[in-house]
């Protein structure tokens, strides 16, 4: 039995039907809070900017970087903080300081005020890595799976739920009756932030009262500066046999999504003429196929191919749907696509659980922190990319006349990820093996 997988056999796994309730509330609540602000964000940086859709674009690829920078130096921190004094406090820094986030960038007058505010996001939002390492605390060898892929459907019910409520409320706040209607009218695109930080500051609340810890005084790690920073995070990849392999189909698959992420709401107005409303319904449907899939395909997929197999399985379907996404001709024929997308989540639960396996339970933590420096290294240049691609294909003279060029790109990324996968995302019995020192590599 592996280190990982003997560390749940105490008091943290007779604890652990509880403690995952808790955090799937909890993160089902902090996605939502950001849910809710994704509808009308790029409103917003336009009407801010007064810019079009490729000016937006532009705007909001410079915004994307800035949160992944202040992403990739913060979660190294929060991971190694988590490891060291538990998961619940750097959570609730986290809940706290994303409802102080929502009200500056509910108050921005300006783009800058705007900018700080995506700051100030990308900090909070690097706690993400104490989320993963408690879900890995409190599973076992044979529910990692299962339980990263509830996990992803709980921030999927959150993603459902927040532009759904966000709909709502540019739809029909401004309607309802006496000084509530009238305050919604005068707030437009800002008021779903103030919806958003009431969310996140009663979510705060909730993890105060409600969240146990996970995280046993005794499995704590030393906080180390040598760790806590991007290079000391990601030597941690370099110190188990597989585990840079298995990182590197995590980067790929990333910075693939990041061509959706970056310009979806760009691409649909610019070629289906769609609004914030059309914005919201398609994340509700993405939110709430992802949570089937990820609530039950993920795991049953899982059980049925092996997770290399699920891996393998959801990385293809992938790059299909990237295909079809940018080559849609019609709002159908994109709709199809979606739902491709929303069946390759399969892969993403045990992606997850085969790297967590190849640590011990005192890395968790950093293992975590370093997904986030992969994420926030994907974030910092795929959104630069994708959105100026983007804007020059539908730019003056149509320097390429394929709007979809970043899906195509994104295909062809997760394509060379399904290659890396066939070699790599192979299970490793027994306990972790260190190759190297992940503090040699640090300074």
């Amino acid at each position: 039995m592996s280190e990982a997988a003997a560390s749940v056999d105490g008091p943290a796994r007779r604890g652990r039907p509880a403690a995952l309730g808790f955090i799937y509330a909890a993160i089902l609540m902090n996605v939502m809070s950001m849910g809710v602000i994704i509808p009308v964000f790029p409103s917003l940086v336009k009407s801010l900017s007064h810019t079009g859709d490729a000016g937006g674009a532009r705007i909001m690829g410079v915004f994307a970087a800035a949160w992944a920078l202040m992403s990739l130096v913060a979660a190294p921190i929060f991971g190694n903080l988590s490891d060291r004094f538990g998961r619940r406090p750097v959570l609730l820094v986290s809940m706290f300081g994303l409802a102080f986030d929502y009200v500056v960038m509910a108050l921005a007058p300006s783009i800058a005020w705007l900018f700080i505010g995506r700051v100030i996001s990308g900090i909070t939002a690097s706690s993400g890595a104490a989320a993963g390492a408690y879900v890995a605390d409190v599973s076992g060898e044979h529910d990692r799976a299962r339980n990263f892929g509830r996990f992803q459907a709980a921030a999927n019910a959150g993603i459902l739920f927040g532009p759904a409520l966000s709909g709502a409320i540019t739809a029909f706040g401004p309607h309802l009756p006496g000084p509530i209607g009238s305050l919604f009218t005068m707030l437009g695109a800002r008021g779903p932030f103030w919806v958003a930080a009431g969310l996140a500051f009663a979510n705060g609340l909730f993890g105060l009262f409600a969240l146990p810890e996970s995280l046993s005084h005794e499995r704590r790690a030393p906080f180390s500066w040598r760790r806590a920073n991007p290079i000391g995070a990601i030597a941690l990849l370099f110190s188990h046999a597989g585990l840079l392999g298995m990182a590197a189909i995590v980067f790929l698959c990333q910075f693939a999504g990041q061509s959706f992420n970056s310009i979806f709401q760009f691409y649909t107005h610019y070629r289906f003429d769609w609004g914030p409303t059309d914005f919201a319904l398609l994340a509700m449907g993405l939110g709430g196929g992802s949570i089937l899939v990820q609530s039950f395909l993920a795991g049953w997929t899982a059980e049925w191919l092996g997770e290399r197999g699920a891996v393998l399985l959801g990385l293809v379907i992938q790059v299909g749907a990237f295909l079809c996404a940018g080559l849609a001709p019609t709002p159908i024929w994109f709709w199809v696509s979606m739902g491709v997308f929303m069946i390759s989540g399969v892969a993403n639960a045990s992606l997850i659980s085969l790297l967590s396996k190849r640590v011990g339970v005192d890395q968790q933590g950093q293992l975590q922190g370093s997904l986030q420096i992969l994420f926030g290294l994907t974030g910092l240049v795929a959104p630069l990319a994708f959105t100026n691609l983007f804007a020059w294909a539908i730019g003056p003279g149509k320097g390429l006349d394929l709007p979809g060029a970043p899906f195509v790109v994104g295909a062809a990324l997760t394509a060379v990820a399904v290659l890396m996968a066939i070699i790599y995302a192979r299970p490793i019995p027994g306990a972790p093996v260190a190759l190297i020192a992940p503090e040699s590599f640090a300074e």
